[in-house]
């Protein structure tokens, strides 16, 4: 499957779901000063290997906003927010208070949080920075694909 993001003029981005054998979808992201919020979703699965939205799509499901609630899927949810919050902050969060949070906000929303440590905030950081620098090179009307 490959996530292409194209970067919108307007309050949206877009992401078109390509997989073999399906037709292509589409989906506006709304603009949050950061990457996308899918894309926070690619980098996490795919450090992970956590099946969230991305991987639950990558195996069939229909991308929408409003996919049905499986504990693991919510664990990631929960752990995508962090770190969209964390990008909000400017990526510089502590690792441990990351961790404090994503607990707390499972906590707050009865999900089960994911077995995660402070390594694995370090290695899903790094990929999102990385993913950072890219799409802020893209420029508007342009895309940039990802694998998964």
């Amino acid at each position: 499957m490959q996530l292409i993001f194209t970067k919108g003029a307007g309050k949206h981005d877009r992401m078109e779901v390509v997989r073999e054998g399906a037709p292509n979808r589409q989906i506006d992201c709304p603009k949050q000063g950061i990457i996308p919020h899918d894309m926070v979703h690619y980098a996490v699965e795919s450090v992970l290997h956590r099946r969230g939205f991305v991987t639950r799509v990558a195996t069939g499901e229909t991308p929408d906003f409003r996919m049905d609630a499986q504990a693991e899927s919510d664990g990631v949810e929960r752990l995508v927010e962090v770190f969209q919050a964390d990008g909000w902050a400017g990526w510089s969060s502590a690792p441990a208070d990351m961790l404090d949070l994503y607990r707390v906000t499972c906590q707050a929303r009865q999900c089960e949080p994911l077995a995660v440590d402070v390594a694995d905030v370090q290695a899903v950081r790094e990929r999102i920075l990385a993913l950072t620098t890219r799409w802020q090179a893209t420029g508007v009307g342009q895309s940039m694909a990802l694998a998964f």
